[in-house]
């Protein structure tokens, strides 16, 4: 069986972080032998700002809670050392926070030919802008400011959805359309269906 690479598309506060690790856990009990990489940008980015150590660690700390996306650059070499240290053409892919732009997408390609990836499969998590921001209100993170949740929702219309659009036009991509608005379980069923169903096609 050609190993799974699934990436996470959906505003902040649809759910993305629960389900791909409710699927990672799932893929573990399924798949006991195999090699499951996760790749969490948003993970990578926290987990930078909390050592401020350096000059990056401690501008990403500062400029974390605004809400505005990180350089593009910086996005590229955390995912980048992930893939290197961790990912080889058997293994199977989880992604969350990348790719936000068409031009983060156009790179991911050339990692998914490098590391010989088959079939990509999307998982679309649609939530609307009212239940995104009650969700994110609701998380109490010190990011979750009304003008950050704002400017989230801003990049993700003007930068991201774009991106569906160009995975949609893809033959060789599977776009899971999935109610974000309904309960973790729910979510995760419809998930783990829709991966299935993508294998038979």
């Amino acid at each position: 069986m050609s190993p799974y690479t699934i990436i996470f598309i959906g505003p902040q506060g649809s759910g993305k972080g629960t389900q791909i690790e409710r699927l990672d856990a799932a893929l573990r009990v399924r798949h006991p032998t195999d090699r499951i990489v996760t790749l969490q940008t948003g993970r990578l980015f926290r987990a930078l700002a909390h050592k401020q150590v350096n000059y990056t660690e401690r501008h990403v700390s500062e400029t974390i809670d605004t809400g505005i996306l990180q350089p593009h650059f910086l996005t590229v070499v955390l995912w980048g050392e992930v893939l290197v240290s961790q990912l080889d053409p058997t293994s199977h892919l989880l992604i969350d926070g990348v790719p936000r732009t068409l031009e983060q997408a156009h790179l991911l390609d050339e990692a998914f030919r490098f590391y010989n990836r088959g079939t990509l499969t999307i998982v679309n998590l649609v939530a609307s802008d009212d239940v995104v921001r009650e969700r994110m209100q609701g998380r109490a993170r010190p990011d979750d400011t009304p003008e950050a949740i704002e400017e989230r929702l801003r990049a993700y219309h003007t930068d991201t959805v774009p991106v569906l659009d160009f995975y949609r036009a893809r033959p060789d991509t599977v776009v899971l359309d999935i109610d974000g608005t309904k309960s973790v379980e729910e979510i995760h069923d419809a998930i783990l269906e829709g991966i299935g169903s993508s294998r038979k096609q």
